[in-house]
């Protein structure tokens, strides 16, 4: 049960340093996104042998071209491959028509369905929702409307405990004990206390993906307690007046972000063209947030299981 995040980019709007703009792959439990798919992003999942033939949905944050145009090169490769499986993709209004133009006037198809799913980015809303995990948009504050996503794993199923499994013990009663419930008999006499037989489930997890957005404080309620936190962090403190001018955040406002939502790790990326040593950067955020690490292209952050 595996919950993982690969950097495959960290720059902002121009590539610089060997550094390609945002798109990150994200593996929970046998499921596989893509979020954002800035230029050069297929090119990214092959140098880090990410399967791209596994992801089955992508999301993208918004409608700047270094967050999305790397997604019609992507979706040809898939077609090339022979991919048949459905693919969902999560965006803004724009993104289907944008992607929908290109076909008609490429004179292309592709061998497999392209679910569209438009969202309202200044909404909270659920965009995928299984038996383990739910996305959420998470409403963020830029030029363009924009979201962030949450994935959150829902409790994980108790485990049994193999000293006091008994041949009384039916495979529904044990099914029944994963869940957390105690058994009953039809008179509803206790048969099996849960705490008896099962030990606690693995840790579940959380990780808030946000993309560009300027300081967001209805942000903090919503992405309380998260593990990981990726959260821009464009400019340092020194250049904060760009920061305000194109509502993007410095690294002191990332830090407070995480230090505020009580966040496990903070990773920060979407760096300017303008910082070549990213060891200024972590080191200023560190000073506010030390659990902070620098996203950098082929580095997987894993939650342990």
């Amino acid at each position: 049960m595996s919950f993982s995040v690969t950097i495959l980019g960290s720059s902002a709007a121009l590539p610089a340093y060997g550094r390609n703009p945002s798109a990150q792959y994200v593996a929970i439990q046998n499921r596989h996104f893509l979020i954002d798919c800035g230029e050069g992003t297929q090119m990214q999942l092959v140098k880090f042998q990410v399967p791209a033939h596994r992801i089955n949905h992508i999301f993208i944050s918004h409608l700047h071209g270094d967050h999305y145009l790397g997604i019609m090169g992507l979706l040809f490769s898939m077609h090339l491959q022979k991919r048949t499986a459905d693919l969902h993709v999560y965006s803004p209004p724009g993104l289907d028509e944008i992607i929908l133009l290109h076909l008609k006037h490429s004179r292309s198809v592709v061998n497999y369905e392209i679910k569209f799913h438009v969202f309202d980015p200044l909404q909270r809303i659920t965009l995928f929702e299984d038996a383990a995990l739910a996305v959420e948009t998470i409403p963020l504050r830029h030029k363009l409307p924009c979201a962030g996503f949450l994935f959150r794993e829902k409790q994980k199923p108790f485990k049994l405990n193999k000293e006091k499994i008994t041949p009384s013990l039916k495979l529904q009663h044990l099914a029944l004990l994963k869940t957390g419930a105690d058994i009953y008999d039809t008179d509803h006499t206790l048969l099996y206390r849960n705490e008896e037989f099962t030990l606690p489930p693995l840790p579940s997890y959380s990780y808030a993906y946000c993309s560009d957005t300027a300081w967001n404080n209805p942000m903090i309620d919503q992405l309380t307690g998260v593990d990981l936190l990726y959260h821009e962090a464009t400019f340092m403190e020194a250049d904060g007046d760009k920061a305000l001018e194109t509502q993007h955040s410095t690294t002191t406002e990332a830090a407070r972000m995480a230090l505020q939502c009580k966040a496990g790790k903070l990773i920060i990326g979407h760096f300017s063209a303008r910082y070549k040593d990213l060891q200024l950067v972590v080191e200023e955020a560190r000073k506010t947030f030390r659990n902070t690490e620098l996203a950098i292209e082929g580095i997987t952050f894993e939650l342990p299981a």
